[in-house]
C-alpha cells in the first residue's frame, strides 16, 4: 500500500507500488521469513525526506504534516486568557457555588444584598488567582520567546550553504550544522562529525542532570567522509518510529537509492536540549521538531496530587453544606409558619402587580434560596486562597533552611509540588532505594577473585578506612601516583617504607611525560568551580592500592602475553597467567569509558595504533640497562620481586614457568611485592626497573617513542560509577586504558607496550540482560574474543557446561573454580560489596561472520527491533569461560543510620527496594540499622506460588505467637480504641521481626494472588527488604501498600529506575546524586542527602501539617460562629432573611478583619521547637494519627462555634431587649463582640508569640474600628432605608457598649480556656509534654529530654544463655534448583575484624570439606543457639540438616550457583 499522503509523493509511491521495497532480512532465520510488501503509513511510522534540491518537492509536502520547531509552554494567549482562566477557576466547585449565589441574588424575589456587594468576594478571589496565573504564564512566554529566537545554522537549498536562522525556523528534514558548546535545537540524526572516528560528544545535563559526556556516533556508512558534509549529495530517505517520550529508545532505518537499508538507533540521535562538547562541527538531519521532540514529550510538568488534609477538608465542607441545608430549611419552614399565623396579609407583605400574593409553599421556597444567599459565608471561599498563600510561605521557609542545604552540590531543598507540603507530616511508610540513596554511589574497587583465587586487597581496605587523613604532602603524593611507569622507576626500586611509616621516598626530580591529544578549545568558565569536572573520579574512587599477592602474578601475565605470537599454551582457558591477563584486559576494554586528560578533562584522547612489536620496549630497556651498567639493579629488583626468578628470567624471552597447579590453587602466595598499606601504594604503570641512582639517564627513557605514549594524567569519564571503578582498578595494575574510538581501543601493558584491539561490536548494558559484552580482535593472536561482564546471577547461567568437556581433569578443575568463585561472591555479598562476574569467549571467524550478518539485519529492522537485537545478543553471549569476579564497595552516606533510627522512632515503617543481590542488601541493611543484630529476619526466596503461600502461612503462624501486628490505626469518630490484643508478655524481650524477599518471590506473590498474606506478614515486621526488584515491581509494591493498607507513603530514590516508584507514592522525593536528575524531575521534593529526610519530615513536615490543619479547623470555626449570629436573628425577624449587620461590614469581616491572623498563624506558628522535634522523634506520631485535624476536632470546633455564637448574640440581645435602639445599633455590638471573640480564640491557638503575631492581631482589631468609623461617618444613604450613619460613633459614647464587649468574649471563651488549661496540666499527649519541656531553661530541657528518651529505650536484651529465635528456615518445603554450593546464612557477620573474615574466606576456598551442604561456612559460623529450625512440630535440634536438602545437594548442573530458592532462612 502506498503512503497515505498526497500524490505528490510520486517517487516514493512508485517505489512502493512496484514492490521494490522488500525487507533485506527476509531470508534470515532470526527474522520473519514471510514479510510481504512493506506498508508505510504516517499513523505508524515517520518518513523524513531531506530538504535538498532532489527531494525538495517531497519535503515540502511532508513537512507541512509535521510540527514545526516553535514551542509554546504557556497556557494562555492574549485572547484566550480571560475565558480560559475563568473556566479553569470555575472547575473548583466552591467558586461555582458562589457564582450560583451571585446569580440568585440578581433575582428580585430573592435579593438579600446589593447585587454589587454579592459579587465582591467572588470577584476578589478570582482576580487574585487570575493575576497570579497571568504573571506565571508571562514568565513562561518570555522564556519561550528566548528559546525560539536562539540562533542555529540551517542549510538553505537556494543558497547552497548554511544560513543562520532562528530555532523556530527549523523543520523536519532540514540539515542543521552545530558547533562545540552549542545546544541541539531539535531531535537530530547525526550524519557528520569533525571527529575522525565519527563521534560526537554530548552533555545531557539540561535533560537528565548528568554531567559526564555521552558519545553519539554517525550513522553507519557516513563516518568515512571528507572535511565537509554535502547535503546535496544526500539521496536517502529516513523511516523511523513515531514521536514518543522514551529518551533512550529510538529505532529506524535509512533507505539508500540502491534499495539497501542501514539501521540506526539511539546511539545516532542528538536530543533537543543537549550540548555539543569536544566536537568542532556536527551535521545532522531533523527527525523530530518542537513539541514532538523527546525532551518536550517528557516535559509534562508537575503532577497534581491532593493532600490528605485537602481530602479531609472536602469531606468537612460537605458537612457544612448539610448544615447549611438544615439552616435554610429551618428558615423556609419558619417563614411559612410565621406567615400562616396572620389572618390577614400583614402590611409588609406587598402584593404583585395584579394584586395577588404568593402561596405559602412558593414563599417558603423563595425564602430557602434567600437563606442560602444570606448564610453563604458558611462555605469558606477565602479558605482556598488562604491555603495557597500559607503553602507559599511554608515552602519559602523550607527552602531557606540552611540545614537542608548541601554545600558540596550547592543545592537547597526543592519543592516541586506546592499542594502536598503538609503530607510530609503524616508519612507512615517510607520506600527507599539503596544505591545512591542510602549509599554514596561512589564505587570503590575492593576485592577480586581470579580463577578461584581470592585477593583481599587489605592495603586498599586500610586506605579506605582513613580516606580523608592525608598529610601535608598529599597533593604531591597524588601527583606522584599519576606519573608514568618509567618516571616512578627513576626514584627507586619501589615505594620503600620510611621511618614515619607508609610514605614512599621522595622523588629526586620531577618528571612529566608529554601527552599527545587532540587539543580543542575548552569550554570557557564551565569548570571554574572546585568540583571535579569528571564524574566518578574522586580520589577515593580512582586511587586503588594493588594487592601484594596479585601484583607479581599480573607481571607474569603481562610477560605471558609476549609469547602469544610465537607459541600458544596448551590450555589457555585454565592458565593462570592467561586468565589474569584476560581478566584485566576485560576490565579495561569491556566498558564505554571515554579517556581524557586532567589538564583538559573534557578532551578525548585518541592515540594512533601502535605499530611496534611487543618486544621493542623490552629491548630498549635492556639496552638502557647495559648502557647504564646497573649491575646492582637485578639484585635490588629481585629482592622485591614476588617470585624466585632473577631479572633475566623476568625480562628474558622465556615463558614464566610458575604456572603450576599448585600456584593456581594457592590463594595466598609467599613473598610479596612491597606495597604499603597507608593511603595508596605505588600503582606501577610500567614496572620498577630503574634504580634510585638513575636520575641522570631518566630523560633517555622519556625519549622512547613507545614509552612516550604513556599518559601521566589520564582521566576516565564513565556513564556509571561501576565502570569507572573497574577501569581505575585495571590501571592500578598497569593495564591502562589510554584511548578509545568506535573502531579501536588501546591498552597499555605493564611493560609499557600498547596493544590496540579492533572493536568489532559492542553490546551495551541493559536492565533485562544485566550484562555488557564487547567483541574485539586480539592484536597478538588474531582471535575474535568476546569479553563479558555482568551480574553473577546471569553470567553463571551462561557459562560453558563442564560436563561437555572431554578431559576429566579439566572438568574437575572448572567445577572447582566455579565453586570457589561462588563462595567468594557470597563472601563479598556478606561484606556488602556489589559483585560482577567477568567472562570471555573465543569465536571463530565463520561463526562471527554469520552472527554479524544477523545483527546487521536486526539493526535495520523497524518492527520488533528490540526483540531481534536481544535474540542476537543471546546467540553470542553463551558458552562463556569464567575468568573471575570483582567486589565493589558502595559506602554509606553520612548520617544514614541516625536518620533511619529517627524515622523508626517516629513510627515510620521503612522498606528498602533495591536491585542488588540479597546478601549485599542485607549487609547494608545491618550497617544502616535497618536491621538489628537481635532481629528475627525471615528470608523468603522461591519461584513457586504454592511454595510461597506455604512459607507465608508458616511465617505468619509463628510470628503471631510473639508479635502484635503494626496495623495502621483506625479511629472511630476521631477516637482511637484500645487494642484488643495485648502484647505477649514473657521473661525476655520479644525480638523485632524483619523480612527479606527477592524479586522472584514478589512475582509469585503478585501472580499467585498472595498480596493479602504478604501484607499481613509485613504488618508484624518493622523493616522489609526487597532485593533483585525491578522498577515495575517497586511501583507495584508502593501501590499495593498505599491502596490496600490505606496509609500515607513516601518514596525516595536517585536514579531513573526509581521514577515509577516515586510517582506511585503519595509523596515522592528525589535525591540529586550522581545518577542524574531524572528522579528529581519526577519528584515532589528534591534533597541532596538522605540525612536531610530526617529534618524534612520530623521538623518541617510536623510544622506544615500542624499549622495548616489547625488553620483549616479555625476557618471552619470562624465561619460557623459568624453565620450563626445571622441565623439566631432570623428567629426574631420572622425568618424574613434580613440582617442586623451592615452588608459591607459582613463583607469586610472575612476579607480584611479576620484574614491576616490565620495567614501568620499558618506560616510562622511552631507548636514545638525544632530541637525538641529532632530529639524526640515520637512526636511525629501526632501527624500520623491526624491529631490536629480529624472528625473529632472538627465537630468539637463546630460545637464550640455554636456555643460562642449563642453567647455573642444573646448577651447583647438581653442587654438591649427593652431598649428602643434600631437594628444596626443592635448589630454593631454583636459584630464587635464576635470579632473580638474570634481574634482571641486565634490568640489562644497560637503556640508561638512574636512581635508580628501581636501586631497582626492588634492591627486587625484596630482596623475594624477605623474602617467602621470612616464608613459610618461617610455613608449617609448607602443602605436605604436603614443606613449605618453615625452608629459606631454613638456606640463608642455608650458605657454599656464597652461593658458588653468586655464581658461577652470572656463568657464565650471561658469553656475553651478551661479545656486548654486542663489539657496543659493533666494532658497525656506527647505534644503537651513536649511543649512543657520547651518552656524549661536549656540545661533543664536537656535533662528532661534525656529522661524522656531513657524511658523510651527498649528492655535490655536477654542473657546470652537464653535461646533466641533468630534463625528460622523452613525445612518442610522441597528444595528447587539447589546444587553443590554450601547453604549460606543471611545472618550478618559477627563484629569481628575484617581481616579475620578474609583469612577464613581464603582458607575455606581450598577446603574440600566445605562442599558438604550440611557443614557450616567458615566465614559465618553459627552456634547451636543461633541455628533453630522451624517445623510443623516446633523446634528441631540444632545442626540438623533441613529435609529436602541432603538429596538435592548431590546434583550438579548448570545454574547450581544459586542457593536454595525455597527457603525461609536467616
Amino acid at each position: 500500500m502506498a503512503l497515505s499522503v498526497d500524490s505528490s509523493w510520486h517517487r516514493w509511491q512508485w517505489r512502493v507500488g512496484d514492490g521494490l521495497l522488500h525487507s533485506p532480512s527476509e531470508a534470515t532465520p532470526l527474522l520473519s521469513p514471510v514479510k510481504g510488501r512493506e506498508s508505510y503509513s504516517l499513523t505508524q511510522q515517520r518518513v523524513v525526506f531531506p530538504n535538498n534540491s532532489i527531494y525538495h518537492q517531497d519535503w515540502a509536502e511532508v513537512s507541512r504534516r509535521y510540527h514545526g520547531n516553535r514551542i509554546r509552554t504557556t497556557k494562555y494567549t492574549l485572547l484566550t486568557f480571560l475565558p480560559q482562566n475563568l473556566l479553569e477557576q470555575f472547575h473548583r466547585w466552591a467558586n461555582l457555588y458562589f457564582l450560583l449565589l451571585v446569580i440568585l441574588n440578581w433575582i428580585p424575589a430573592m435579593e438579600v444584598f446589593h447585587r454589587e456587594i454579592t459579587m465582591l468576594p467572588l470577584a476578589t478571589v478570582l482576580l487574585i488567582i487570575m493575576v497570579k496565573d497571568g504573571v506565571e504564564d508571562f514568565k513562561r512566554y518570555r522564556f519561550d520567546r528566548e528559546i525560539n529566537c536562539s540562533h542555529i545554522h540551517i542549510y538553505e537549498r537556494k543558497e547552497q550553504s548554511y544560513v543562520q536562522k532562528h530555532w523556530r525556523d527549523v523543520r523536519v528534514g532540514d540539515f542543521v550544522q552545530m558547533r562545540s558548546n552549542e545546544i541541539v535545537p531539535a531531535d537530530i540524526l547525526l550524519l557528520f562529525s569533525s571527529d575522525p572516528s565519527g563521534l560526537c560528544h554530548l552533555e545531557t545535563a539540561n535533560l537528565d542532570g548528568e554531567t559526564n559526556l555521552k558519545q553519539r556516533r554517525v550513522v553507519k556508512g557516513f563516518s568515512q567522509q571528507g572535511v565537509q558534509f554535502e547535503p546535496e549529495c544526500f539521496h536517502n530517505t529516513i523511516v523511523c518510529e513515531k514521536p514518543n517520550n522514551h529518551l533512550n529508545r529510538f529505532k529506524g532505518y535509512m533507505e539508500h537509492p540502491d534499495q539497501t537499508r542501514t539501521g540506526f538507533g539511539s546511539e545516532s540521535l542528538l536530543l533537543r536540549g543537549c550540548t555539543i562538547r569536544n566536537t568542532e562541527l556536527a551535521v545532522g538531519i531533523v527527525v523530530y521538531a518542537g513539541h514532538e521532540t523527546k525532551a518536550m514529550l517528557n516535559n509534562s510538568g508537575p503532577r497534581y496530587k491532593r493532600s490528605k488534609v485537602e481530602r479531609r477538608m472536602n469531606t468537612d465542607i460537605s458537612f457544612c453544606i448539610g448544615l447549611l441545608f438544615l439552616m435554610c430549611l429551618t428558615g423556609a419552614v419558619g417563614h411559612s409558619l410565621w406567615n400562616g399565623t396572620f389572618r390577614e396579609h400583614p402590611p409588609f407583605d406587598v402584593p404583585d402587580a395584579e394584586g395577588g400574593f404568593l402561596p405559602l409553599a412558593l414563599g417558603g421556597f423563595y425564602m430557602f434560596l434567600t437563606m442560602v444567599i444570606l448564610l453563604q459565608v458558611l462555605i469558606p471561599i477565602s479558605l482556598y486562597v488562604s491555603i495557597e498563600l500559607v503553602k507559599l510561605g511554608q515552602v519559602f521557609f523550607l527552602h531557606s533552611d540552611l540545614d537542608l542545604y548541601d554545600e558540596e552540590s550547592d543545592l537547597p531543598v526543592q519543592c516541586r509540588a506546592l499542594n502536598i507540603v503538609e503530607d510530609l507530616g503524616q508519612i507512615q511508610h517510607v520506600f527507599s532505594d539503596k544505591t545512591g540513596t542510602l549509599t554514596e554511589n561512589k564505587m570503590v574497587f575492593r576485592r577480586c577473585t581470579i580463577m578461584g583465587s581470592e585477593y583481599s586487597h587489605r592495603e586498599n581496605a586500610k586506605r579506605l578506612e582513613i580516606p580523608k587523613e592525608l598529610d601535608s604532602d598529599s597533593e604531591e603524593w597524588a601527583q606522584y601516583q599519576c606519573l608514568s611507569f618509567p618516571a616512578r622507576w627513576a626514584q627507586g626500586p619501589g615505594p620503600l617504607r620510611g621511618q614515619g611509616g607508609d610514605q614512599p621516598l621522595r622523588r629526586c626530580q620531577s618528571a612529566r611525560v608529554p601527552i599527545q591529544t587532540h587539543c580543542r578549545q575548552r569550554s570557557a568558565g564551565r569548570w571554574e568551580n572546585a568540583q571535579s569536572p569528571v564524574a566518578f573520579s574522586s580520589s577515593i574512587e580512582k586511587d586503588v592500592t594493588p594487592d601484594k599477592n596479585l601484583l607479581p602474578k599480573v607481571r607474569d601475565a603481562a610477560l605471558w602475553l609476549e609469547t602469544l605470537p610465537n607459541a600458544k599454551p596448551a590450555e589457555p582457558s585454565l592458565s593462570t597467567s592467561a586468565s589474569i591477563a584476560d581478566f584485566f584486559l576485560a576490565l579495561a576494554i569491556c566498558n564505554s569509558v571515554m579517556v581524557s586528560t586532567s589538564t583538559e578533562p573534557r578532551q578525548r584522547v585518541t592515540m594512533p595504533p601502535s605499530t611496534k612489536a611487543l618486544g621493542t620496549s623490552l629491548e630498549k630497556i635492556q639496552q638502557l640497562f647495559q648502557k647504564l651498567k646497573l649491575s646492582s639493579l637485578s639484585q635490588s629488583f629481585s629482592s622485591t620481586a614476588p617470585s624466585d626468578n632473577d631479572l633475566g628470567e623476568h625480562w628474558g624471552p622465556h615463558v614464566p614457568t610458575t604456572d603450576s597447579k599448585e600456584r593456581d590453587d594457592a590463594s595466598v602466595c609467599s613473598g610479596g611485592y612491597s606495597t604499603d598499606g597507608g593511603y595508596r601504594s605505588s600503582t606501577w604503570d610500567q614496572g620498577d626497573i630503574l634504580a634510585s641512582g638513575s636520575c641522570d639517564s631518566f630523560e633517555e627513557v622519556l625519549e622512547d617513542p613507545v614509552l612516550g605514549l604513556a599518559s601521566p594524567d589520564l582521566c576516565y569519564e564513565a556513564e556509571s560509577p561501576d565502570e569507572a571503578a573497574l577501569v581505575h582498578a585495571a590501571r592500578a595494575y598497569s593495564f591502562t586504558l589510554v584511548s578509545r574510538t568506535p573502531e579501536q581501543v588501546t591498552v597499555r601493558l605493564p611493560q609499557g607496550t600498547c596493544l590496540t584491539f579492533d572493536v568489532l561490536c559492542t553490546l551495551g548494558f541493559d536492565s533485562v540482560r544485566k550484562r555488557m559484552s564487547v567483541v574485539v580482535r586480539h592484536p597478538l593472536t588474531g582471535e575474535i574474543v568476546v569479553y563479558t561482564k555482568g551480574a553473577d546471577s546471569v553470567i553463571m547461567d551462561l557459562l560453558e557446561d563442564p560436563a561437555c568437556m572431554n578431559d576429566t581433569d579439566v572438568e574437575k578443575k572448572v567445577r572447582k573454580i566455579r565453586a570457589r568463585t561462588q563462595k567468594h561472591l557470597d563472601l563479598y555479598a556478606r561484606d556488602g560489596l556489589r559483585t560482577l562476574c567477568i567472562a570471555k569467549k573465543v569465536v571463530s571467524e565463520e561463526d562471527f561472520r554469520r552472527w554479524a550478518s544477523f545483527r546487521h539485519e536486526a539493526e535495520a529492522s523497524l518492527d520488533n527491533r528490540d526483540e531481534l537485537l536481544m535474540e542476537t545478543a543471546q546467540h553470542l553471549e553463551n558458552q562463556l569461560t569464567l575468568l573471575g569476579a570483582t567486589g565493589i564497595e558502595d559506602r554509606l552516606q553520612e548520617g544514614v543510620p541516625d536518620t533511619i533510627a529517627a524515622l523508626r522512632g517516629a513510627g515510620i515503617q521503612l522498606w528498602v527496594l533495591t536491585g542488588d543481590k540479597q546478601e549485599t542488601a542485607v549487609n547494608i541493611a545491618y550497617a544502616c540499622r535497618l536491621l538489628d543484630q537481635t532481629d528475627t529476619v525471615y528470608s523468603v526466596n522461591t519461584e513457586n506460588q504454592e511454595t510461597c503461600e506455604s512459607i507465608l502461612d508458616c511465617a505468619l503462624e509463628e510470628v503471631k505467637q510473639f508479635q502484635v501486628p503494626r496495623k495502621p490505626a483506625h479511629k472511630l469518630f476521631g477516637f482511637r480504641p484500645p487494642s484488643e490484643t495485648p502484647r505477649p508478655t514473657s521473661g525476655a524481650s520479644v525480638p523485632q521481626v524483619g523480612l527479606v524477599i527477592d524479586g522472584k518471590t514478589l512475582n509469585a506473590v503478585f501472580q499467585g494472588k498472595l498480596e493479602k498474606k504478604f501484607l499481613e506478614l509485613t504488618q508484624y515486621c518493622r523493616s522489609v527488604l526487597c532485593c533483585r526488584s525491578t522498577p515495575l515491581q517497586k511501583s507495584m509494591i508502593v501501590k499495593l501498600v498505599r491502596d490496600k493498607l490505606g496509609v500515607m507513603t513516601l518514596s525516595i530514590g536517585d536514579g531513573a529506575n526509581d521514577v515509577s516508584m516515586i510517582q506511585a507514592a503519595d509523596v515522592g522525593i528525589g535525591i540529586s546524586g550522581q545518577e542524574g536528575m531524572q528522579a528529581v524531575m519526577s519528584s515532589d521534593f528534591a534533597i541532596s542527602r538522605f540525612r536531610h529526610l530526617k529534618k524534612l519530615l520530623l521538623v518541617h513536615g510536623h510544622w506544615c501539617y500542624s499549622r495548616l490543619a489547625r488553620m483549616v479547623v479555625y476557618y471552619f470555626y470562624k465561619n460557623v460562629c459568624y453565620v450563626n449570629l445571622l441565623f439566631w436573628y432570623q428567629f426574631f425577624c420572622g425568618f424574613s432573611g434580613s440582617t442586623m449587620i451592615d452588608y459591607w461590614q459582613m463583607i469586610f469581616f472575612n476579607l480584611f478583619f479576620t484574614s491576616l491572623p490565620p495567614l501568620v498563624f499558618g506560616i510562622l506558628d511552631k507548636d514545638v521547637s525544632a530541637e525538641t522535634l529532632l530529639a524526640l522523634p515520637e512526636l511525629y506520631k501526632s501527624g500520623q494519627d491526624s491529631e490536629c485535624y480529624n472528625l473529632l476536632t472538627f465537630w468539637v470546633s463546630m460545637m464550640d462555634a455554636v456555643y460562642q455564637s449563642l453567647i455573642c448574640f444573646f448577651i447583647p440581645y438581653l442587654t438591649y431587649r427593652d431598649s428602643d435602639i434600631d437594628v444596626f445599633t443592635f448589630g454593631t455590638p454583636v459584630n464587635t463582640i464576635s470579632l473580638a471573640t474570634i481574634l482571641l480564640h486565634q490568640a489562644m491557638e497560637m503556640k508561638t508569640w512574636t512581635v508580628l503575631h501581636a501586631l497582626v492581631l492588634l492591627g486587625s482589631f484596630l482596623m475594624y474600628f477605623v474602617v467602621s468609623l470612616v464608613y459610618n461617618a461617610t455613608c449617609v444613604t448607602c443602605n436605604s432605608p436603614t443606613n449605618p450613619y453615625g452608629v459606631m460613633e454613638g456606640q463608642l459614647s455608650d458605657p454599656t457598649f464597652y461593658l458588653v464587649c468586655f464581658l461577652t468574649p470572656v463568657a464565650a471563651l471561658l469553656p475553651r480556656y478551661f479545656f486548654l488549661s486542663l489539657q496543659g496540666t493533666y494532658g497525656k499527649s506527647l505534644i503537651s509534654k513536649a511543649q512543657k519541656i520547651d518552656k524549661l531553661p536549656t540545661d533543664k530541657r536537656d535533662l528532661a529530654i534525656q529522661s524522656w528518651r531513657s524511658k523510651q529505650m527498649p528492655a535490655p536484651a536477654p542473657v546470652p544463655g537464653e535461646a533466641q529465635p533468630t534463625h528460622r528456615p523452613v525445612p518442610a518445603v522441597p528444595q528447587q534448583d539447589f546444587g553443590a554450593s554450601t547453604p549460606k546464612s543471611s545472618r550478618p557477620p559477627r563484629p569481628t575484624c575484617r581481616e579475620d573474615r578474609e583469612v577464613r574466606g581464603g582458607r575455606s576456598s581450598g577446603d574440600p570439606k566445605q562442599e558438604d551442604p550440611c557443614s557450616a561456612d567458615s566465614s559465618a559460623k553459627l552456634s547451636p543457639r543461633d541455628h533453630l529450625l522451624l517445623g510443623p512440630s516446633g523446634l528441631v535440634a540444632s545442626g540438623a540438616c533441613p529435609s529436602g536438602q541432603t538429596g538435592t545437594s548431590q546434583h550438579s548442573r548448570r545454574g547450581s550457583h544459586r542457593r536454595s530458592q525455597s527457603s525461609l532462612t536467616i
